[in-house]
């Protein structure tokens, strides 16, 4: 637990402290958020507040981790490092698509055909890696089978399994992407969901089966170290919110929410809860459900079922107010996370 503790402490020192050095910056270069003309007009006033502090929660959570070994003088695992690689690879994706942004000072960064490409190349190698590096138990950081509180089922294959793999992390990454619409709200809905998961994998590694052989322990590689990352990426993340709290003072941009879908999805494999996270994110899942009813009922009826997608401004429109609609959420993605943990929890609980 002390590697947890330091890296979740000097990942928020930093972050808190290396926030207004990078709203600083980034104001005086003028690498300010451009709004959609289409949006809710009160987002109007939002235009030229800088953006891609997402490179600062990527950046605090890497140091974060790492002090946290160097502390402890231990060795970093591979699972945790595949995990921080997708963080980081989609981070640099997002922060491409936030610079062109910036450029071009348009709403509209990478093509999405270039953007889906990045997600693409960072996720096949993720796949590809993640099968890989047994220890000595020969247990590697994740399987080529569906999991949910555990790994079930026949083994996917190596190319099932890349899509699927593919298809979680494009999905949660857009799905964080889409819930960064109001000040705060992805930096909250996505902190509940790390919680949980220095909770799971802290109780994965009370109850491995390397330790002891009980009919509920997890064959998981490397679950405290996992529980290390999620700890790292939660304590930056509340460094940040702390000044992208309404009103925000600066914005995560693609940077931030696509390294955080990036770490949940990795997580997810890796601790062997790929569908539990449905539940764990079920904010983030609702929001973009939302956006797919809108689409697609448009699209066969010419009408829409909410006044604006994504689902949060569908509120604004109907005269919430932001911060109204932001700690409403962010009780609603509390509720998701705890639920996900007991269902996590229920095969211990004694039957009567």
């Amino acid at each position: 637990m002390t590697n947890v503790l330091i890296a979740a402490a000097v990942a928020l020192v930093l972050s808190m402290l290396g926030t207004p050095l990078a709203i600083r910056l980034f104001s005086r270069r003028g690498y300010g958020q451009s709004i959609r003309e289409e949006g809710p007009e009160a987002h109007q006033g939002k235009r030229g507040t800088p953006t891609m502090g997402g490179t600062v929660i990527v950046i605090a959570a890497l140091i974060g981790f790492f002090v946290s070994h160097l502390a402890t003088f231990s060795e970093p695992t591979a699972s945790a490092l595949l995990v921080l690689m997708l963080m980081t690879g989609l981070g640099a994706v997002g922060f491409l698509d936030d610079f062109i942004k910036i450029y071009k000072r348009r709403s509209l960064g990478l093509r999405s055909g270039a953007k889906a490409f990045g997600q693409l190349i960072v996720g096949v190698l993720f796949a590809v890696l993640v099968t890989n590096f047994p220890n000595s138990y020969q247990i590697t950081p994740a399987d080529d089978r569906l999991s949910f509180l555990r790994d079930f089922g026949p083994p996917l294959g190596i190319v099932v399994f890349t899509i699927w793999v593919l298809i979680w992390i494009v999905g949660f990454s857009n799905a964080v992407n889409l819930t960064d619409g109001l000040d705060g709200l992805a930096s909250g809905a996505t902190g509940v969901v790390l919680a949980a998961y220095v909770v799971i994998g802290n109780w994965q590694f009370r109850n491995s089966c390397v330790s002891q052989l009980d009919p509920n322990c997890y064959w998981v590689r490397d679950p405290l170290d996992l529980a290390v990352v999620a700890a790292a990426v939660l304590g930056a993340l509340v460094g940040f919110l702390w000044w992208n709290a309404p009103p925000a003072k600066i914005f995560m941009g693609d940077t931030g929410s696509l390294a955080l879908g990036g770490v949940l999805a990795g997580l997810a494999f890796t601790t062997r809860t790929q569908l539990l996270l449905i539940i764990l994110a079920g904010l983030c899942v609702m929001i973009t459900l939302s956006v797919i009813i809108q689409v697609g009922f448009f699209k066969m009826t010419g009408k829409r079922v909410f006044r604006m997608a994504p689902l949060q401004h569908h509120f604004e429109l109907k005269g919430w107010a932001e911060t109204t609609i932001v700690v409403r959420f962010w009780l609603i993605a509390g509720l998701f996370a705890a639920l996900g943990v007991a269902l996590f929890y229920v095969e211990w609980v004694p039957s009567a």
